[in-house]
């Protein structure tokens, strides 16, 4: 096991003029689960790549404990890598699979063949061993995926969006037994998702990317009540947070007929005459006295909550605002209603750099 550390890394495809990954520092410890997450094309998958080998890293350097591996072939690298497409041997049985590796590298066969069931008895394939990849389901091809990764003790894993072709159900039954087999194991795991729940469930911390360049890296929690920026507070949390801008008032900002206390200190951070002011919906209750008017579209019901949609108009420009709501008592789709901002935290973002000002 070992850390890894990404110093200045980038990457620039050939023809590209932008790089792909562009300098990023990042230390991840030893035995830490970090989750690379952002949207298509943030570069998550090619930092990925670039630690694996599989990648040219153009500028800075990659570390795998204390050693530079920036130039290592990915053979020598010692990680192993769990496909989103399996990249099981068709012709093999599940055994075959994950002792491949191993006979490649001139394990003994007694040795493999012990290493393989150990393997298969953490992730309860011991009944298929026998078996060939056509003969089993989504979820066993991926555990036989990840069973082939443990036998070979690398210092590091590697997934690259690895539940994605699951199903829902199965999606989240899965990303519970990886994190626990994760911490179970101790190695250091660097997993690969666009999808922000995955990333929030099962990392130590979370690294955010957008176009190449990294946003925010600290822990679930920490990127949820203090998000670093505009974008990493619309993109974590589902549903996304409500992202306005208020015009300043005497005392804080305008919300409707309300006015949301702002701190002076805060409001002298900026000179735009407004600020980007992020409401969580469970921060939103529907009111009888002063608020903000919205036309409610949609109501999700989902049993001892729901998630009320719908429009407000901010300058003239329809906005979409979205607020938790009791699961039985709750507007209706045409309804008109009044949203106040709860006790819930606000959070503040400069208009124009888009920066957390609170």
């Amino acid at each position: 096991m070992a850390s890894v550390t990404f110093d200045a890394a980038t990457r620039l495809y050939p023809g590209g003029t932008r790089p792909a990954v562009d300098k990023i520092n990042l230390e991840i410890a030893d035995g830490e689960f970090l989750v690379l997450v952002g949207p298509s094309g943030c570069g998550k998958s090619t930092t990925l790549r670039m630690l694996a080998g599989l990648e040219d890293v153009n500028e800075g350097r990659i570390l795998i404990g204390d050693r530079d591996v920036t130039d290592v072939p990915p053979k020598d690298r010692d990680i192993a890598m769990v496909f989103q497409n399996y990249a099981l041997y068709p012709h093999m049985t599940v055994a075959e699979n994950m002792g491949f590796a191993l006979k490649i590298a001139g394990v003994a066969k007694e040795e493999r063949a012990q290493r393989v069931l150990e393997a298969a008895k953490i992730l309860d394939l011991e009944p298929y061993l026998s078996r060939k990849p056509k003969a089993l389901s989504g979820g066993q091809r991926q555990r036989v995926a990840m069973g082939r990764a443990i036998v070979r003790n690398p210092q590091v894993f590697l997934m690259d969006e690895p539940l994605s072709n699951l199903d829902a159900k199965l999606r989240v039954q899965t990303r519970t037994q990886i994190a626990s087999l994760q911490r179970r194991l101790g190695v250091t795991t660097v997993y690969v998702t666009h999808d922000q729940v995955e990333a929030m469930t099962m990392g130590d911390r979370v690294a955010v990317l957008k176009d190449g360049l990294l946003q925010q890296v600290d822990t679930p929690r920490n990127l949820y009540e203090r998000p670093a920026n505009v974008f990493v507070a619309g993109f974590i949390g589902s549903p996304a947070m409500n992202l306005l801008q208020l015009p300043i008032v005497d005392g804080g900002v305008q919300f409707g007929s309300a006015v949301l206390p702002v701190a002076r200190d805060i409001l002298a951070k900026t000179n735009a005459g407004k600020i980007t002011v992020g409401i969580r919906p469970e921060s939103m209750d529907v009111t009888t006295g002063a608020g903000l008017d919205v036309n409610i579209d949609v109501v999700e019901e989902l049993g001892a909550d729901g998630f009320a949609y719908g429009t407000a108009q901010l300058d003239g420009v329809g906005t979409e605002i979205v607020a938790r709501v009791h699961g039985t008592e709750h507007p209706h789709a045409g309804d008109k209603v009044k949203l106040a901002v709860g006790e819930g935290i606000i959070h503040l973002f400069d208009v124009e750099s888009g920066s957390r000002l609170n």
